[in-house]
């Protein structure tokens, strides 16, 4: 099941380096060797008086944001798409261990990257980037944890006409009407984000470029699918019929987060 877009709602020729060519939002490509095996498990890190490290967020340079301990041994990277439904199961099936378990143990930190492969990922991406770096994690929950509903209702023939008749907008209108008639703007104004506040950002064109920027820039590192994988620089190989989450998590195992 993917939700792709006409090409021609990709977002106009001013961000058309934006990665909307992947066949499917997960492949069976071959993937790097999995992490080192630490030869015993690393040791707990305690979180700052008062926190947990779930509650510790920044921005990565890379365009994600980064949740946990930022000297963790053990570094997790999620390139996701928030329009891929096997990223979806993967959060509905591990987040609340990988971030309650091996984030909060302070021997993992987690950083999830938005991959704009399809053309509603650019204004969710927007909306999720508009609230305060502390609900982003939540938001990005709150797509997956109501994936269906969501992206069902985005991709009726209606929503699509009204999206692409959108898209002739002026450049500080055109994300405002897209959201609009793809359900988006009332489906995060029901979780924090107001109508005014999700227009204000979603009028700022320059962000729809810097986030098909980042999407260039994944795919030229060689990210072709989605959900991929990293711990600690290697891509995990997810074999056919195996569920990412289970494969995500022996490898969290194997690196010493046991």
């Amino acid at each position: 099941m993917t939700f792709r877009l006409p090409a021609r709602l990709a977002i106009a020729a001013a961000i058309a380096p934006l990665m909307l060519g992947l066949a499917a939002c997960k492949k069976d490509d071959p993937a790097a060797a999995g992490p080192v095996t630490a030869s015993s498990p690393l040791a707990k890190v305690a979180a700052p008086a008062g926190q947990a490290w779930a509650d510790v967020i920044n921005p990565s340079a890379e365009g994600g944001m980064i949740m946990g301990n930022p000297n963790a041994p053990i570094k997790l990277v999620e390139y996701g798409s928030l329009s891929c439904p096997h990223c979806a199961r993967m959060a509905r099936e591990g987040f609340p261990k990988l971030t309650g378990d091996y984030v909060n143990s302070g021997r993992v930190s987690f950083e999830y990257r938005s991959y704009a492969i399809h053309a509603i990922d650019v204004p969710m991406t927007m909306l999720i980037n508009c609230a305060p770096k502390e609900s982003f994690f939540p938001l990005v929950e709150q797509v997956y944890g109501n994936f269906e509903t969501l992206l069902g209702a985005a991709e009726t023939r209606e929503a699509l006409a009204a999206a692409d008749k959108a898209m002739s907008l002026p450049e500080n209108q055109r994300f405002i009407g897209v959201a609009a008639a793809q359900g988006l703007t009332p489906f995060f104004a029901a979780r924090g984000i107001s109508v005014d506040q999700s227009n204000a950002c979603l009028s700022n064109f320059a962000k729809a470029n810097e986030v098909a920027a980042h999407a260039k820039a994944y795919g030229d590192k060689g990210i072709n699918s989605t959900p991929t994988l990293v711990v600690n620089g290697s891509t995990l190989d997810v074999p056919a019929g195996e569920e990412p989450w289970a494969v995500l998590e022996a490898a969290l195992q194997r690196a010493g987060a046991r």
